[in-house]
């Protein structure tokens, strides 16, 4: 596909570079010649320097051909003008735009469509980040919690403990564990190695990911890691659109505490929250943190925009007593040097983003995207299409299908029902099918996998 990312900031350029290593044609535009001729110089793209919604600059980055427009600037409304100078000058087929203003998104539904603002697909970094918070607060001790099949279906990170019951027994003790659940377990890292999860021994430090009805998701993650507490007591550092988001949805369930420096934010934050407790003051004040009782905080959540900010308020907060630490943090470099250490989970906000772009990229009727590990694995859920004759996984065993090594069908969603994955199951016409990728190089067999014959 020939696709153009307007923006080169984080998630600009991490779908950039997702999408050029997948054979894509990739033009970048942004006005920061710096950035760009860095980009350019790690990936193999082309880039334009220029305003991202200025008609002589979309010709230039080749508007007049392309497939798709991805609008991921930091301005909403450059993006939205972007979508419609696109369509209506280029006809662009595909258009993305990321529409973080709240202002918007609550007139979504009348705003963005092809006779006003002609955008195809709203991405919400701010919604998506929130949800997987929300996600990982509902399963604590989770390392990542993504969604398949509207909610049905869940796929989680869990680190194995040395004293949970699954640690030094092999995989499949898991159906003995819990006889009447169904489980498959997709993958296991090792120090950051894949092991092959249907011969392995579940060792303490192992990173697990596992498959199941999102009703057993946490009954199956006590069988690795010791059950947690449930969080009674919630403290955000930041309240910025996550911050206020977050502690929107938690404030019914949760005792919240919101620290916000800024006093015009933070009187704009007890304005429109009900219960929780908004504190006007600097996330990394030792005194405010004591003094707010952090240490009988079940989690702690650094929220702001600033990493150093993020990071060194999580830190302390965990130093003084906090059961459990987790911090959004942009730069890949910091997310890899601060889990698993004082941190318990890095929220890599273009990580969380990057899959809901890339699910409209993928071929086949792919519906949902997850990019894990950093982006070297990723789970996805496809529709199988078709019949024996116009397909290659309608009507065969999963066990007859072409799958690379580390690919796993983990489940396979046939109207209400969930069927985890296993050799015999037979896919039919309009199963959801779930699959984890360990080795993302792999998606382009499984995305011909799923496309249909031309007499279909």
């Amino acid at each position: 596909m020939k696709i153009i990312v307007l923006g080169a900031g984080q998630v600009g350029s991490t779908v950039a570079q997702n999408l050029a290593s997948e054979n894509n044609d990739v033009t970048v535009v942004d006005t920061d010649m710096n950035t760009l001729q860095e980009l350019q110089n790690r990936i193999d793209l082309s880039t334009v320097y220029g305003h991202a919604a200025h008609p002589h600059v979309l010709r230039q980055a080749g508007a007049e051909d392309a497939d798709m427009i991805i609008a991921a600037t930091n301005s909403d409304e450059t993006n939205m003008i972007a979508c419609q100078i696109a369509y209506t000058l280029f006809k662009t087929t595909s258009r993305i735009a990321r529409v973080r203003s709240q202002e918007y998104l609550e007139e979504k539904e009348t705003l963005f469509q092809k006779k006003h603002i002609p955008i195809d697909v709203l991405i919400s970094p701010e919604r998506l980040v929130t949800d997987h918070i929300e996600r990982i607060i509902q399963h604590p001790g989770a390392l990542q919690v993504v969604d398949f099949a509207d909610g049905r279906v869940r796929l989680v990170g869990v680190i194995a403990e040395a004293a949970a019951p699954m640690t030094g027994k092999p995989v499949d003790a898991i159906n003995e564990l819990l006889p009447h659940v169904g489980v498959c377990i997709a993958a296991i890292y090792r120090d950051n190695d894949p092991v092959m999860p249907d011969k392995a021994i579940v060792k303490e430090g192992d990173i697990v990911f596992y498959i199941a009805a999102k009703g057993h998701t946490v009954s199956i993650m006590e069988q690795f890691h010791q059950p947690d507490k449930p969080s009674k007591h919630v403290m955000i550092a930041g309240g910025g659109n996550i911050g206020m988001a977050l502690a929107q949805r938690l404030e019914s369930k949760y005792r919240v505490k919101i620290v916000e420096k800024n006093p015009e934010r933070a009187e704009k934050l007890a304005e429109s929250l009900h219960s929780a407790l908004v504190l006007c003051g600097d996330v990394a004040d030792q005194d405010l943190l004591l003094e707010e009782n952090v240490n009988s905080m079940d989690l702690f959540c650094a929220l702001t925009n600033d990493d150093e900010a993020n990071i060194l308020s999580a830190m302390v907060a965990r130093k003084m007593g906090a059961r459990s630490v987790m911090s959004l943090i942009n730069r890949p470099a910091y997310v890899d040097l601060v889990e698993r250490g004082f941190i318990d989970v890095a929220i890599s906000p273009h990580n969380v983003t990057i899959g809901a772009l890339l699910r409209h990229v993928r071929r086949g009727d792919v519906v949902a995207v997850h990019s894990l590990r950093r982006g070297m694995a990723e789970a996805l859920e496809a529709i199988a299409h078709g019949d024996k004759d116009t397909s290659d996984v309608v009507g065969r065993k999963i066990s007859e299908l072409a799958l690379g090594a580390g690919t796993v069908i983990g489940a396979v969603v046939r109207g209400n029902q969930v069927i985890i994955g296993h050799n015999e199951l037979e896919i039919e016409a309009e199963d959801h099918v779930i699959i984890f990728l360990a080795d993302k190089t792999l998606i382009p067999e499984v995305e011909n996998l799923f496309q249909v014959g031309v007499i279909y």
